[in-house]
């Protein structure tokens, strides 16, 4: 299994298509003059501790020599289609995450070398290392790339020697590797599992190793899980199916209101819902929709993709008013206001600053 991550996505094009911007900090998204959210930076702007989800006013008080520049979505959604039309041609088997992010399964690609499964690891690196090269000559970008025989090692591969990294690990290493490593690098642990782990002495994914039992008595039905992820054990398949799965809520008024107070106190419930779920299924989403319905019944949506998955009431919220602002959708009462997420995944943050309005 091999996870493919492009660097910094939507900032690495932008930087590639001006290239007076290399080296430079920058920051994809509207005005930090104008309300606004962090969702994607370049490396050089994140050494400033610019982070997702952070408002752009803040971004340009850490980093005051940032260049903010306003997202091209159709240019990121047509370079994916480039770099995927590579991956493709290796002959591998896709599972494509997002625009920038895929697990590659290349079992029946890689020769067969013995019956070590460790060789049939390493006899994958000519692989990526060619996926790499490729990518870099022909679309003047830099991937980093994982490989591992699961799911959940190959991700932690791609993202432990970030940007332009390759990394192998073994089926023989992954405890030794896995064991210094906080319990928020496992796949399902966000920021309550984490607590409720400290909160029991457990910090490091070695605690997790040497905890007896199967964590049951803290965390239900996940502890059996994630007990065997701290082993370096994960038997997800490739999802390979095109089905999007979303999650949303909706509130009909009794009387059709524009009334600003009410829409924000229903957004921000909504928000807070649809987050919840998200974190329960420890799942989170890089697609957030509005739905509005006037009292003639005519029903608009307006909707919004961010470059990694979101699962933040606050960042939800902020994207949704920001909707709603951008097409003056509340220029006359609403009957109904709904708020959606699709593009639902893995759990993790979220890059890229829009120029977020509040509901005029």
């Amino acid at each position: 299994m091999l996870h493919l991550d492009m660097d910094a996505f939507y900032a690495s094009v932008e930087q590639r298509d001006a290239p007076e911007l290399k080296g430079r900090p920058v920051i994809v998204g509207g005005s930090p003059e104008r309300r606004g959210v962090v969702c994607a930076a370049s490396y050089e702007a994140r050494q400033f501790g610019i982070r997702s989800a952070m408002p752009s006013r803040t971004a340009a008080r850490l980093c005051p020599s940032g260049v903010f520049l306003p997202p091209r979505m159709d240019q990121y959604r047509a370079e994916s289609v480039e770099i995927f039309r590579l991956v493709a041609a290796t002959g591998v088997r896709v599972e494509q995450v997002s625009v920038d992010e895929a697990y590659l399964e290349a079992t029946h690609v890689v020769p067969p070398i013995g019956g070590d499964p460790d060789e049939r690891l390493e006899a994958a690196m000519p692989l990526a290392r060619e996926l790499k090269a490729a990518i870099r000559s022909l679309r003047g970008l830099t991937a980093s790339i994982g490989i591992a025989s699961n799911k959940l090692l190959a991700k932690l591969a791609s993202d432990f020697r970030k940007p332009d990294g390759l990394m192998l690990i073994t089926d023989r290493e992954c405890s030794a590797f896995l064991r210094p490593l906080a319990c928020r690098a496992l796949h399902g642990v966000g920021a309550v599992t984490a607590d409720v782990l400290a909160r029991s002495g457990l910090n490091t994914i070695g605690d997790l190793q040497d905890h007896p039992g199967d964590l049951r008595a803290l965390l239900g039905s996940f502890g059996p899980v994630l007990k065997r992820y701290a082993l370096g054990q994960d038997d997800r398949p490739l999802e390979l199916g095109d089905e999007i799965k979303t999650i949303s809520s909706e509130t009909t008024f009794e009387r059709d209101t524009a009334d600003r107070p009410t829409l924000r106190a229903v957004l921000r419930e909504q928000a807070g819902e649809i987050a919840a779920k998200l974190q329960r299924r420890r799942l989170a989403a890089r697609t957030v929709q509005v739905k509005v319905r006037y009292g003639d019944f005519t029903t608009l949506t307006r909707q919004f993709s961010v470059e990694e998955p979101l699962a933040d009431p606050a960042e939800i919220y902020r994207i949704a008013c920001w909707l709603l602002g951008r097409d003056q959708l509340v220029r006359r009462p609403l009957r109904l206001l709904g708020v959606g997420v699709s593009g639902v995944n893995e759990t993790g943050p979220s890059q890229l600053v829009l120029s977020l309005g509040s509901i005029r």
